[in-house]
């Protein structure tokens, strides 16, 4: 009985341990599934939409968008896991001190770092994943395996925009080779026959099962980066919006805890202090982060 009641224990903690290990530990698990499910969506594409539709005589700008937005992204994929996020040093603390002010809700003045030993400037969080204290930290992403913070957020932003515009490229052109195909054999104004030996005019749920049994890999490819672009277009969506009104995911995600903590009988409302309006939001987050470093000097 007492080993029943030990070992479970046991097993309980180890696996308490290895999962934090495995989520707040910087690792490349998540970068090779991406490049794996990319290369997998582009040996596809390649291999049978690309040759089909230059059968077809498809445009050839159009069938090389595709590429040309796959190098865009492979270089904003390199910079924004390469760039420095703005991780928080001795030899930059004093500066970055000064760059935002404290709202006194989100951020209060005074607080110290446990693991850097240093006073959070406003605007920073501490990554569990690469233990460093980031400067206008917005999240960890596992997917270029680094933070996003002012240094890269604006790497980040084009990285994900042409992940976006790539997914629907390859879904619009292949939605495109599709319906040619539909049209050329003339499928749509034929009929067929069911189980019951009953005909009937062809329908699109028919026409989809045939094209599935035809081009299997094509449509289930298909399937996937159209759900990708929703995902994809959706996040790009959201983070236009933080970009716009000048908040990072961690303080839209904790005003958000904020509100929902309050009692009634306190009537405190938070206010986004750093919001400048929409072009000095954008200007803040594009421009080069010593170029305003100088300004703010």
């Amino acid at each position: 009985q007492v080993l029943s009641l030990v070992i479970p224990a046991r097993l309980q903690s180890v696996t308490q341990k290895v999962l934090l290990r495995l989520f707040h530990t910087r690792s490349n698990l998540f970068v090779f599934l991406h490049i794996a499910l990319q290369a997998a969506v582009y040996a596809e594409y390649t291999w049978e939409v690309f040759v089909y539709c230059w059968e077809l005589d498809f445009h050839l700008v159009l069938l090389l968008l595709p590429y040309l937005l796959l190098a865009g992204n492979i270089g904003c994929f390199i910079l924004c896991s390469r760039a420095n996020p703005g991780i928080i040093t001795k030899s930059n603390h004093a500066s970055l001190m000064k760059t935002y002010v404290y709202d006194g809700v989100l951020f209060q003045k005074g607080i110290v770092c446990t693991t850097c030993n240093m006073e959070k400037p406003a605007r920073s969080k501490h990554c569990s994943f690469c233990d460093t204290c980031v400067h206008r930290f917005d999240h960890h992403c596992v997917w270029v395996n680094n933070c996003i913070g002012a240094f890269n957020v604006k790497y980040f932003f084009l990285y994900l925009f042409t992940l976006t515009v790539m997914a629907a490229t390859i879904a619009f052109i292949t939605t495109a080779f599709l319906i040619q195909l539909v049209l050329l054999s003339g499928m749509m104004h034929g009929s067929y026959i069911d189980d019951q030996g009953q005909e009937h005019a062809v329908e699109i749920l028919f026409l989809v099962q045939h094209l599935f049994l035809t081009f299997p890999r094509i449509v289930f490819m298909l399937g996937f980066v159209i759900l990708l672009t929703l995902i994809l277009g959706t996040y790009c969506c959201f983070n236009l919006y933080l970009a716009l009104t000048n908040q990072t995911f961690s303080e839209w995600y904790k005003s958000r805890r904020y509100r929902c903590s309050q009692h009634y009988d306190r009537q405190i409302v938070y206010k986004n202090v750093y919001a400048k309006g929409v072009w000095m939001n954008l200007k803040e987050i594009f421009k080069s982060p010593t170029v305003l470093e100088r300004k703010k000097k």
